[in-house]
């Protein structure tokens, strides 16, 4: 006990002979007289760690051996020890930046403590070493993000833990104060830019949506932002829907991650930027193999394709809508039978006229229609009238169905009315409520379905070019003006169609206002939860581990 306030007793003199001493340089024994306390008792150890980087910038030829020492203090077992240390780091680069990049690893490593108090701490002095420099410590910081290569296998979940709360650090505390921090703006915008495309290669959905959210938050990207901004956003995504690679339709990682990386490409669309090379890949590689497809991502597809045609480039839809042409087809049934899906259907429709919109002519040799452009791609003297008949007839076939199916769950919706007034528990009541909203559903996708396969009976059809029919999965859209339409001599008469919230099969299948598929791998970024894939990871194979290391 006496040796251990001898040794808080001699820290303090220490302390006061640097405080008072005009050049602290010449008192190097007194220095290393508080370096040599990391050895001593808990108060002393807590004295040291205040006291070695208080005077650390007067002896650069003690760095290495004081940093030593106070890393020593940040593993010590005790917290208060650890805490004081924590709190200290900030201090060593504070007049010597040349270390701030080792601290604020340092601290990222730090980032899976346990301790409450201790873990606030670490959070301060990154905040603290943030605002000194925030190009640097951000640099430092997403070098635990980005892939590094090999390391040991015994490393992986050390590396793993330290990577997820260095994210949960970024998503929690720094993109919040981007107004604050990321200054001068576009300089730290652009430079977070930087950071993000280069960390990229290696990410989860979860993780690539959260980076995709805070781009696009910035004013860099924001509303009044150049189609080029915009377009470099989705050249972000096509790098991540690998639109390079060879498409395997047994590849389940790279099926999913095209549908994600177009659903989160699709508000670039409406902003300007260019879907050509999302369309094109989908064009000759997937459509293709389409009826390998599971179901689901059928689904998903379909949808991401409805919304994404209304954007879609004249070059585009015209290479496109033979593809499209053919796929609807063969859910557009010649005979009457039960099991149709009624959602792909509606979704195929809807891409079939606003590519037709764009491109009305090409439906001539491909649908037996007479549209005049006045161009030699027109084709009016060749005999298309089997492409007709055929076309015209599935169109009858699915609207006979669609009105069958509509009566259908108009009776089942009052059937159901009734069986809710009797449900005795809250358990029934539940089941029923799902089924309803389920016909409603099916009775919104049926609707739309005779909204669009209405005008497509005559030789010059009416091709719907805006947002006037609401998919069924969608939010009910506001009344908007009067519709656009691709007809030779003709203007196309405002449509009535049922507005929806959520998709819809013959079936009732229920979904939500997002895509399934969307919503299950975009369920963000928690405390302790991940998702689904290999080492929690669903998107790349990870072949990361690194334990810490501070040294």
């Amino acid at each position: 006990m006496a040796e251990a306030t001898d040794d808080i007793e001699k820290l303090y003199e220490f302390g006061e002979r640097l405080n008072d001493a005009k050049d602290k340089s010449q008192h190097r024994q007194d220095y290393e007289g508080i370096i040599a306390a990391a050895n001593g008792s808990v108060k002393a150890k807590q004295l040291a760690a205040q006291l070695i980087p208080k005077f650390f910038k007067f002896f650069p030829q003690l760095e290495a051996q004081a940093l030593d020492e106070h890393l020593n203090f940040i593993e010590d077992d005790q917290l208060g020890v650890r805490v004081q240390a924590i709190r200290g780091l900030p201090l060593f680069c504070k007049d010597t930046p040349e270390h701030l990049s080792k601290v604020v690893d340092i601290l990222g490593q730090l980032l899976v403590a346990g301790e409450n108090v201790e873990r606030d701490a670490i959070h301060k002095a990154l905040m603290t070493v943030l605002r000194q420099d925030v190009k640097t410590s951000l640099t430092a910081l997403f070098k635990r993000i980005g892939s590094i290569g090999d390391r040991s296998v015994e490393d992986l979940s050390t590396w793993e833990s330290i990577r997820e709360k260095v994210l949960l650090f970024l998503r929690d505390k720094v993109f919040p104060l981007k107004m604050e921090l990321l200054q001068p703006q576009e300089l730290m915008e652009r430079h977070i830019t930087t950071l993000v495309k280069q960390n990229l290669q290696d990410v989860t959905a979860a993780e690539f949506k959260m980076f995709m959210d805070f781009l696009k938050s910035m004013s860099l990207f924001g509303h009044n932002a150049p189609a080029e901004r915009i377009q470099e956003l989705v050249e972000i995504i096509e790098g991540q829907a690998d639109l390079d690679a060879q498409f395997d339709v047994s590849d389940a990682d790279h099926n999913k991650r095209f549908i994600l990386c177009l659903s989160v490409a699709f508000p670039f669309f409406k902003r300007g930027a260019s879907g050509s090379k999302f369309l094109n890949y989908l064009n000759k590689q997937i459509m293709p193999v389409f009826d390998k497809l599971p179901e689901q991502w059928k689904l998903d597809l379909l949808k991401n394709l409805a919304e994404c045609s209304l954007y879609a480039t004249p070059q585009d839809s015209r290479q496109l809508l033979s593809s499209v042409v053919q796929l609807l087809k063969k859910y557009m049934v010649r005979r009457k039978i039960e099991e149709i899906n009624y959602t792909c259907i509606e979704c195929l429709l809807y891409t079939f006229h606003h590519l037709a919109h764009k491109t009305p002519n090409a439906t001539n040799s491909l649908c037996g229609y007479k549209i005049v452009t006045g161009q030699p791609s027109d084709r009016l003297g060749e005999d298309f009238s089997e492409q007709y008949k055929d076309f015209t007839e599935r169109l009858s076939t699915v609207e006979d169905l669609a009105r069958a199916m509509i009566k259908k769950l108009t009776q089942g919706m009052a059937d159901q009315n009734k069986a809710l007034a009797a449900a005795k528990t809250e358990e029934e009541k539940d089941a029923i409520k799902t089924q309803q909203q389920n016909a409603t559903f099916a009775l919104r996708a049926c609707n739309n379905i005779l909204t669009m396969t209405q005008p497509l009976h005559t030789k010059t059809p009416k091709f719907i070019g805006d947002q006037k029919v609401n998919l069924s999965w969608k939010e009910v859209a506001k009344p908007s003006g009067p519709s656009t339409v691709s007809v030779a001599g003709q203007k196309r008469p405002a449509a009535t169609t049922n507005g929806s919230s959520s998709n819809a099969t013959k079936k009732g299948r229920a979904g939500g206002m997002q895509h399934q598929l969307v919503n299950k791998a975009f369920a963000g970024i928690h405390d302790g939860g991940r998702s689904s894939g290999r080492g929690g990871r669903s998107w790349r194979g990870r072949g990361r581990g690194q334990g810490r290391s501070y040294r």
